[in-house]
């Protein structure tokens, strides 16, 4: 049975580079959309022009899906939305063979943080434990770097502080739920610039894209896969995959998740299926990839603008005064520490956060709250740029979101103060980091 599913793997990547070759990577159209529609044909990707890429997946059978079982033939095929260049990744495991240190991370929102999984049950710890087991003379730092309700453009910024500290050798990104389409320019900006910086990190890290799914298909695989494509990042895909299936009749999506948007236990198990069936085609071919590094693609202006994002946080210096705020250490958000502040209503506002800074674009993370939110006035050089309202009633829980507030044309010296309106009302504020790039 391995073997067969070894050369339907073969064929699976036959299927993806010759997709990648004819440029159409995408093997379902229609970004954040409610259609589920997946075939075969559509998964392959294959195009009228390539008779031998549709005679390969012609000769695939089909098979039955069965959960807790192996992958189908067909999700196999369907899982790998984007083969890319494996030097990295040959380099990864050389390293494990030989028995070295290697850290891996996995960057990205809920899903990876584990939400609906479990103690030790998510992907993330999974894949981690699969490579334990197969490799247990190398020593494997597992990073998990997920925060729930955060997408590329808060990914980017704290990239260097939850991921690429640890000098990671492979890195997971999953944000293609997050990344709504009302924010698509900045987010397919922010995505792209965290491939970048990510891959010209001194560790010089593999890097593995994640396309999920909402039940009703929306995700933005579309738009990251067009980066993944540009940047010859592999991507693997489970909304491909598993949409597929429940299409098919074989499975429904509640027994793959206990929502509309997060894999539960079962659905975290499958999905580590699909990375660990792409990681062991590379071990398998190990021998005869190139590991010759391409070049990082060239970009516009879009694809830089946030490569050296970072951000400020409580305890930097750029911070000059907190006025009614106070250092928080509660961990909002899952995102660590943040100046809080609770105002009585009808209280008089004698002062706000303050902070100079060195940038281009600035923008703050600041806590959505269910009940008290209240609403912050923003100030760039003296200029009020934004009013931010912090409500979100009746919403599923407090979260941190971010705003763009000012980009100017060069980097500069800058200063934004950050100060909550008067109110009659109880006010709840959270200010988690300025963002800089």
């Amino acid at each position: 049975m391995k073997k067969f599913l070894s050369i339907l793997t073969a064929a699976a990547m036959l299927v993806s580079m010759t997709a990648c070759n004819s440029g159409d990577n995408s093997s379902v159209s229609g970004e954040s959309t409610s259609d589920t529609s997946t075939s075969e044909a559509d998964s392959s990707t294959s195009t009228s022009s390539d008779a031998s890429t549709s005679s390969a997946v012609e000769e695939i059978p089909e098979v039955v899906y069965e959960l807790g079982g192996e992958l189908t033939p067909m999700m196999i095929i369907n899982s790998v939305l984007n083969q890319g260049n494996q030097a990295r990744l040959a380099k990864f495991f050389q390293q494990l063979i030989l028995g070295q240190e290697v850290t891996v991370a996995y960057l990205g929102g809920s899903i990876t943080q584990g939400s609906s999984a479990g103690g030790g049950l998510c992907y993330a710890d999974l894949t981690t434990k699969w490579l334990q087991e197969k490799y247990p003379d190398a020593k494997i730092n597992h990073v998990n770097a997920g925060i729930g309700a955060t997408g590329s453009y808060i990914g980017i910024h704290r990239a260097d502080r939850d991921v690429l500290q640890h000098d990671p050798d492979l890195v997971f990104v999953d944000f293609s739920v997050n990344d709504t389409s009302d924010r698509m320019k900045i987010n397919k900006s922010a995505y792209e610039g965290l491939i970048r910086k990510l891959w010209s990190h001194e560790s010089a890290p593999a890097i593995i894209c994640l396309a999920m799914t909402q039940e009703n298909g929306t995700s933005v695989q579309t738009e990251h896969n067009e980066i993944a494509v540009k940047y010859d990042i592999p991507m693997i895909s489970y909304r491909n995959a598993i949409l597929d299936v429940i299409n098919k009749g074989y499975i429904a999506w509640t027994d793959i998740s206990d929502d509309n948007i997060h894999p539960n236990v079962q659905g975290h198990a499958v999905l580590t299926q699909m990375i660990t069936n792409y990681l062991q085609t590379v071990i398998d071919n190990i021998d005869s990839i190139d590991i010759a590094e391409p070049e990082l693609a060239a970009t516009g202006d879009s694809g830089i603008k946030y490569q050296n994002a970072e951000l400020v946080c409580v305890g930097d210096e750029r911070c000059s005064s907190i006025g009614m705020f106070k250092e928080n250490t509660a961990n909002f958000g899952n995102f660590g520490d943040s100046w809080m502040a609770k105002i009585k209503g009808g209280t008089e506002i004698s002062g706000g956060l303050e902070f100079t800074v060195e940038a281009q674009n600035i923008g703050i993370l600041y806590g959505k709250m269910v009940n008290y939110g209240g609403m912050l006035d923003v100030y760039v050089d003296g200029e009020l740029k934004m009013t931010i309202n912090c409500d979100f009633p009746n919403g599923w829980g407090n979260y941190v979101e971010f705003q763009e507030v000012a980009a100017f044309m060069e980097r500069g010296e800058h200063t934004v103060k950050i100060v909550p309106q008067q109110s009659e009302e109880i006010g709840l504020y959270y200010i988690s980091a300025l963002t800089l790039s």
